[in-house]
């Protein structure tokens, strides 16, 4: 057996302040050797935020522009040559990064905005899951890939950290496919951790300085964890960040996955810099569930699964706005959720859960949180049981 540990940096970090930000950054890249050990000069280094939505900065759904800022600082001082880009979830890349105040820290920097609206079609002979994968042209055009994840809870995956990140390198609609075919938590992870197998990012710096609980990945609730993580092992990045929320890292399936198909380690992890116990938070709000994983066949027995046990998006009417945003990004056809085919918009949209895969999509990309996922009477039940 393997027993070479992966390390994972902890550096406290209490404000978004840019000098705050800059000195953790390098204090967390110095705790792993420096940032000359993941770039040589002149190489075209691409860097990843995490960037769901064009929303502005002082909501947690993407990574903030002050980590943003020092992590190109520290890069450029080693002589980096960078590009940044991501895949939203919904509309342009150029718009989101706008929005989100990416684009004006790399604009000031000269950080162009990588091609993340074309892709390419990339073998890949080792997917244990996937064989080939559509990846975007300005991943594929860089010499390295820099990860920068943020903590939030998910609908699917429960944590959207260090290996989700890289599902936004898939672009456009390409990623709902994935969903489509993909519509079990398991095999989506699966997915993902073949993705990164595929892609390799040199360095992950994880935006844990305010996360996201609840509601996540758009509409949660920020929660302070005064906190950044850095690591070159994406698995034992996540299993870490859930040990923070004290969640159960066997929760996240792309730590088991990960760890069984050696894209990481979730538990031989040595800690560097500030103590874990610092920052653990017992009371973050995370879904602690353990429940079934429907099988991938669309059977009876999972239509049953789905409707009586698996947690579904629910519509919240006083909240919605009828803007449309979850019929446009569900990827089912026949459509999962619509409106009323007799009243236009003057009524929400309704899920027909016959047809719903529990995706999440819907309940991601709502702009108004309207939004949520409930868990179905059998599924509280049986939790509670396994609980007592």
């Amino acid at each position: 057996m393997n027993d070479t540990r992966a390390h994972v940096a902890l550096v406290r970090c209490e404000t978004y302040d840019q000098a705050a930000v800059y000195e953790a950054v390098g204090r967390g890249l110095s705790l792993l050797g420096g940032a000359q050990q993941f770039v040589c000069p002149g190489e075209k280094i691409l860097l990843k935020p995490n960037l769901l939505v064009g929303i502005a900065p002082d909501r947690p759904a993407n990574t903030h522009p002050a980590v943003f800022e020092a992590v190109i600082r520290h890069l450029q001082a080693v002589g980096a040559d960078l590009r940044y880009g991501d895949c939203p979830g919904f509309g342009p890349p150029a718009g989101a990064a706008r929005r989100a105040g990416l684009a004006a820290v790399a604009k000031e920097l000269d950080v162009p905005l990588a091609n993340f609206s074309d892709g390419q079609i990339v073998s890949f002979p080792a997917g244990n899951l996937i064989k080939q994968f559509t990846i975007a042209q300005g991943v594929l055009e860089s010499d390295g890939l820099v990860s920068l994840p943020r903590i939030k809870t998910h609908g699917l995956t429960r944590l959207t950290g260090a290996v989700k990140n890289q599902f936004g390198c898939i672009p456009g609609l390409l990623k709902g496919e994935f969903h489509a075919r993909l519509p079990d938590a398991e095999r989506f992870c699966q997915m993902l951790v073949d993705l990164n197998r595929l892609l390799r990012p040199r360095l992950y710096v994880m935006d844990g300085i305010v996360a996201m609980e609840g509601n996540g990945p758009r509409n949660g609730d920020p929660r302070p964890l005064s906190v950044l993580l850095f690591s070159t092992d994406p698995v034992a990045l996540d299993a870490t960040a859930c040990r923070i929320i004290d969640l159960d890292p066997e929760l996240v399936l792309t730590n088991v996955w990960g760890e069984a198909w050696e894209l990481g380690s979730a538990n031989r992890v040595e800690l560097l810099g500030d103590p874990l116990d610092a920052f653990v938070t017992p009371d973050f709000v995370v879904d602690r569930q353990r429940r079934p994983i429907a099988p991938g066949k669309r059977s009876a027995l999972r239509k049953a699964m789905q409707n009586w046990v698996i947690p579904r998006p629910v519509v919240v009417p006083e909240g919605c706005t009828r803007c449309g945003t979850c019929v446009r990004v569900c990827p089912v056809t026949p459509k999962a959720i619509a409106f009323p085919s007799d009243n236009g918009r003057q009524e929400p949209p309704i899920h027909d859960y016959r047809l719903c895969i529990r995706c999440y999509c819907c309940q991601e990309m709502c702009p108004e949180n309207a939004i949520h996922i409930e868990t179905p009477l059998l599924g509280r039940l049986i939790h509670r049981e396994e609980r007592a």
